[in-house]
């Protein structure tokens, strides 16, 4: 019989994962017993995806307030530090800055705007134009951005972030000017220590902070970077890719993640002789187009993943054969054409036109993705995603 289904996706519901629990144990169980009891097969090239966050519960890669304070301290000591380009975010970014603030003396906050680098607004676009206000050379303080836009209160969370942040810096006891401005070098005028916050953009933002006479410049990827007094850490990114835990503590990313997917793919093809593939991942990248967040704030869509996830789709595009090179065919015969021309495509089809169109992302990113949204970030309960078909195209 033919096959009616393509790419099916099933979020697994697993134990809830505590600190030194066998991640990978309960990764292989859960895989094994969700085939058993909803009567589907294990194939080769099916995928398992594991949410990072389980992963860095059962590594207990914890860290307090406390430990990023001292980590601060000893980085910047009593110099007034800059804090550039914090995303806008309670869960991501709001004990960071209580850490970075204990640690500080006083802190200059330069936001940018009208959004933060993931898509958080503080002001719609439309009202820099109306107020005449140029986001790319107009340096504001915070009284001019409120005479000019007011409080604003973000879509969703309804927060006004200037305020949340001043107010977490302030309890920390350190003092705080906010100040907006999209170019790294107007920090300088204020202070030479600079911590920047960015994700993506952090190497650029550095190597215009040192080419233009910052004396101290660290990025979130250099704070807790190894461990303060036995706390978590991340060797690769320290505090990017981290998540509020409780009042004073954060999750941090995940570290050494190789393994952990390695050898989850070595125990199901000893239990079933299937190759499947794993990965662990994080953030997906999408555009939400009433929020306008793209949603990775995580350092990367994936820390690890297994060989088989390496690369691009190299897909051809169904309905541009359809209209152009068969245009004159139908049913079957249209059919049995695709088909053939799918069985004998070239191995990179990069610049064709056949292929224009289809997603140019690597494979972990839209895996990824698909995985976050099937996992959601709420009370869902499936931190494991199954995937089968993915690689399957017309022909199968």
């Amino acid at each position: 019989m033919e096959r009616v289904v393509g790419t099916v996706v099933r979020g697994l519901r697993g134990p809830i994962i505590n600190e030194g629990d066998d991640i990978e144990q309960i990764v292989v169980d859960t895989v094994l017993n969700a085939a058993k009891v909803e009567g589907y097969s294990i194939e080769d090239r099916d995928i398992i995806t594991v949410t990072e966050s389980v992963v860095a519960r059962a590594q207990g890669n914890y860290a307090g307030v406390e430990h990023i304070a001292k980590d601060i301290t000893t980085k910047f000591g009593d110099d007034t530090i800059g804090v550039i380009f914090p995303i806008l975010s309670r869960n991501r970014f709001a004990n960071c800055l209580r850490g970075i603030a204990k640690g500080a003396k006083k802190i200059v906050l330069m936001l940018s705007y009208p959004s933060d680098e993931v898509g958080n607004h503080l002001v719609d676009i439309d009202e820099l134009d109306v107020k005449g206000v140029n986001p790319w050379t107009d340096t504001l303080s915070e009284a001019e951005f409120r005479a000019h836009f007011g409080y604003k209160k973000h879509t969703f969370t309804g927060v006004d972030y200037i305020e949340y942040y001043k107010e977490l810096i302030e309890a920390e006891g350190a003092a705080c000017e906010v100040i907006f401005s999209n170019n790294p070098k107007t920090i300088l005028d204020y202070t030479k220590s600079v911590l920047a916050c960015d994700i993506h953009t952090r190497f650029r933002t550095k190597r215009t902070l040192v080419n233009n006479g910052a004396e101290k410049v660290f990025t979130l990827d250099n704070i807790l970077s190894e461990s303060i007094d036995g706390s978590g850490f991340n060797p690769e990114y320290g505090l990017l890719g981290s998540n509020k835990a409780t009042e004073d503590t954060v999750k941090l990313f995940p570290h050494n993640c190789q393994p952990i997917v390695d050898n989850i793919q070595a125990k199901i093809k000893e239990a079933t002789g299937k190759t499947i593939e794993v990965m662990v991942y994080g953030d997906g990248a999408f555009k939400d187009p009433v929020g306008k967040i793209w949603e990775l704030a995580d350092p990367v869509v994936s820390p690890a993943y297994t060989q088989g996830l390496e690369g691009t789709p190299n897909e051809v595009k169904l309905k541009y054969l359809a209209d152009n090179d068969f245009a004159n065919l139908r049913g079957e015969e249209l059919k049995a054409a695709i088909s053939e021309y799918i069985t004998n495509k070239e191995e990179d089809l990069t610049g064709q036109m056949a292929a224009q169109g289809t997603t140019p992302r690597k494979l972990t990113d839209l895996i990824g993705s698909l995985s976050d949204l099937t996992s959601g970030s709420g009370d869902k309960g499936t931190p494991m995603i199954y995937i089968q078909g993915y690689f399957d195209n017309y022909t199968k």
